[in-house]
């Protein structure tokens, strides 16, 4: 079936921000005295959403705060870099233009907080080319399960057998993948360790935005 319905993620797929969310976490505890977190953590945050990673550290740090004012704290912090310093990853603008010219209707799912997400792609001029802004915390689940896409891909008026997501990292594609979906992994840096497991994966596998192969494969 011909493709129709596009969603992308945010954070390490179009804008090159995962380093800064990697470095948020041992950030916050850093704040209250805590050395940054395990490998074990690490991986174990993954694919928890904002409130699952709040709850996480007050389960293993034993924090007064309640999940809600930790997820504020964080929020706020990484805040400060997408309104300043977060980038579009090369050729991502150009790219969201010729999908939009094609008439896919397009939309961001994202573990990010909406009013993030918004603060973000509205400095970075690209904003009006989403639908909509749909985040885990909405859907109560992290992309360890569908729950997102499936309800993104409903909004879009689309389903999985004509909708394609765009992923960077391994839980996520995993995730899309098995709900359905078409696939297309874009490489990003922070998830190096996990890139030939991508690329087995994916539908289409890509570099950079500007691949020039990437527009055929989309019929745009």
């Amino acid at each position: 079936m011909e493709k129709k319905f596009a969603i992308f993620d945010m954070d390490g797929t179009l804008v090159d921000s995962m380093g800064f969310w990697n470095r948020l976490a041992d950030e916050f505890l850093a704040r209250r005295g805590f050395p940054p977190l395990s490998p074990e953590l690490q991986e174990e945050s993954i694919a928890l959403t904002m409130e699952g990673t709040a709850n996480l550290f007050i389960r293993e740090y034993h924090l007064p705060e309640t999940a809600e004012q930790i997820c504020s704290e964080i929020n706020g912090l990484m805040e400060g870099h997408y309104r300043s310093d977060v980038p579009l990853k090369p050729g991502a603008a150009a790219f969201l233009a010729r999908m939009k010219a094609a008439g896919f209707k397009m939309c961001i799912a994202s573990s990010t907080a909406p009013a993030l997400l918004d603060i973000c792609l509205r400095r970075l001029g690209v904003r009006d080319y989403f639908e909509f802004l749909l985040s885990c915390e909405e859907v109560g689940e992290g992309k360890n399960q569908p729950t997102v896409y499936l309800e993104a891909a409903r909004r879009l008026g689309g389903n999985p057998e004509n909708t394609v997501i765009f992923e960077d990292i391994l839980v996520a594609a995993q995730t899309a993948k098995g709900a359905g979906f078409s696939l297309c992994v874009i490489y990003d840096v922070n998830s190096d360790a996990e890139q030939e497991q991508l690329k087995a994966l994916a539908d289409r596998y890509i570099t950079r935005w500007d691949d020039p192969t990437l527009p055929d494969w989309l019929g745009v």
